[in-house]
Order: C-alpha cells, then structure tokens, then sequence
C-alpha cells in the first residue's frame, strides 16, 4: 500500500473504534494482551518512569505498562484517532491510575515534547500505519532522555517453515473475520496489506540505528509473526 493511503488511516481506527479491542482478542486468539505485557518489561529499571506510548489508540499498552510497573510516574499516550482514545479514557477512569496518565491527540512523525522529555517511548502495532517510520523514529529519538529506550511491537513476517500458514490467515482469514464482527471489510485488508509490505527483522533494526539508537535487538514472538524492538538513545 502506498504511504500517501496512511495519511487519513486514523479516520479508518475512528470508525472501527466500538469493536476494535473484541476483533483483536479474536483475530489474535486472546494472545495481543500478552504481547502488550513483554513490550511493558522491557522498559528501563528507572524510578519515576515518564514514558510515551505512541499509537495508543484504546490504552491497552498503556494499561499493560501501568499493570506491571509501579515506576511508572507519567504516561502519556498519543494518536490522531480521537475516537480510540475516548475508549481509551474510559478504560481509566475505573483504575487507580487514572491520575498517571494522559491521553493527546498528536502526530507520530512531529511530536510536540521538548527534547530530552521521555525514560521510554513504546510503539504498538502502529508504526507501520505512519507515512514515514524512520521519521518517526527520529522524534523518538529525539524525545527520549540520554539511556532512554524505544521498545516497538510489530508485526512481522514469520520464518519460511510457518510463512505459508501465516499468509493464509492473513489474506483469507483475517480480512473476512475482521468483517464480520466489525462490518468493515476494509479495514481488515488494509491490515493484512500493511503486514506484509513493512519492513521486519534487520531492515527495521537498520531503521533504528539509522535514527541514532545503540543496542538494538529484536526478540520474536509467535512463532515470529510479532516482532519486538528495543533499542536505546545514547
């Protein structure tokens, strides 16, 4: 899919909002929660934690990183999907962490922080869904404190044993599931479309090293069609 079709896709997450979180317990067999919970422990052993969660769309990385660690003392989720992140406030207005947290409509590829402002920035399944990912990943970079860390949770192409299984779910199955308790066909293509043309494993490592990011390493997960990211700022 071409990148200029990503310019309006937040409109897309605004319409599909209602049944956003159900189609991905679904489509992703009840297993996305625990992806959300291993990007969360990788964040830096630092008290106080200020952290971005970019995409956040309806919180649920943000609720995960909350679950999991008492550091956190801000958190910030953006997104342009207003509609997602009206999900998302709900979600915390029943938790004790309501007061941590923040909810901003903001762009990913020109982030309105000051320099230096972040411990971490996580990323979930949203980068590939911005025009220009090593632009973004240069505002991570920037944002982020001196050992900061940038912790992005994707999917990926999975190894050559699996690849067929995975495609056929992705091109058959996916869509038409995602159709059916959404009632947007669309959506769910431009999905699967998505997966399959971003970059993965040593391409997006090149991406970040490429924004300046040190010790990168990637860690795959199921069966290796979620990729995870971690890199850190100098």
């Amino acid at each position: 899919m071409h990148k200029d079709s990503r310019q309006q896709v937040w409109k897309m997450f605004d319409r599909i909002s209602p049944t956003y979180d159900k189609v991905n317990r679904i489509l992703s067999l009840g297993q996305d929660h625990r992806w959300r919970k291993k990007a969360a422990a990788e964040l830096p052993p630092r008290p106080h934690l200020e952290i971005l969660d970019l995409a956040t769309g309806t919180g649920d990385q943000m609720l995960a990183i909350c679950q999991q660690n008492v550091a956190v003392h801000r958190l910030v989720g953006i997104d342009l999907a207003e509609e997602m992140m009206s999900i998302g406030r709900k979600k915390f207005d029943q938790t004790s962490f309501k007061s941590r947290v923040e909810f901003l409509r903001a762009d990913a590829e020109k982030l309105p922080f000051k320099n230096e402002s972040f411990d971490a920035a996580t990323f979930s399944f949203g980068i590939r869904n911005v025009q220009s990912p090593p632009q973004s990943l240069k505002e991570i970079y920037r944002t982020l404190k001196p050992s900061g860390r940038a912790i992005i949770l994707e999917f990926a192409m999975p190894p050559a044993w699996i690849r067929p299984f995975f495609l056929f779910y992705l091109r058959s199955i996916l869509p038409k599931l995602g159709a059916v308790f959404s009632k947007d066909l669309e959506a769910y293509r431009y999905l699967n479309r998505t997966i399959e043309s971003f970059p993965s494993g040593s391409a997006f490592c090149d991406w970040m090293r490429q924004a300046g990011f040190v010790n990168v390493r990637e860690k795959r997960l199921n069966f290796g069609s979620v990729a995870l990211y971690i890199g850190e700022k100098r």
